[in-house]
């Protein structure tokens, strides 16, 4: 018996070696979010391109889109950017939302980068980020032609992630009546 006493410091090392292992390698970076299954929030902000041009909730109605939320100070964003406009040269309807950021850098970085956005909602003091429960940019939302969230992403959309995770549910999206799509949980 005081011989397995001696084990029991190895078997909790173990252990807790094995939680840490999973929590940094779990390759699994789609969160859970409050809005899921449920409406867009309801807003009504400029756009980068313009202080004039008020963009608000049913300008996002219609069809299954991605809303892309990104930043110039965000390295990440500058990660998925390029796939972002190859998407958006394939058809896919994206929306950006520029996340506590400055106006004339934003213009500049789509100027730039090129623009894969049909438009980009500025979200200066980060309201809307919040309404959606924003951890950080890049943040990607599906939503339906409703304005329904069905999906939330967290991290770069490059190929691996559109491809496994976020196409099949939009094309799910774009082929059925809204039904409700569940997310990846793992």
């Amino acid at each position: 018996m005081a011989r397995l006493k001696l084990f029991i410091p190895l078997l909790l090392f173990i252990a807790l070696a094995g939680f840490l292992y999973q929590g940094i390698y779990d390759k699994d970076d789609s969160l859970t979010s409050a809005l899921l299954n449920k409406p867009f929030p309801a807003f009504s902000l400029p756009t980068v391109q313009s202080v004039e041009t008020n963009i608000g909730k049913q300008e996002l109605l219609g069809e299954a889109a991605l809303v892309n939320v990104w930043a110039t100070w965000c390295p990440s964003c500058q990660v998925e950017h390029p796939y972002l406009l190859k998407l958006a040269q394939q058809g896919v309807k994206i929306i950006g939302v520029n996340y506590k950021d400055d106006r004339a850098a934003a213009q500049q970085w789509l100027i730039k980068l090129k623009n894969p956005y049909v438009f980009s909602i500025f979200d200066q003091k980060g309201r809307l980020g919040m309404d959606l429960g924003v951890y950080g940019a890049p943040e990607t939302y599906l939503i339906d032609r409703e304005g329904t969230i069905r999906y939330k992403h967290v991290g770069v959309v490059d190929e691996q992630v559109w491809l496994t995770k976020i196409k099949p549910k939009y094309d799910a999206l774009n082929t059925k009546k809204a039904e409700p799509v569940q997310q990846n949980a793992g």
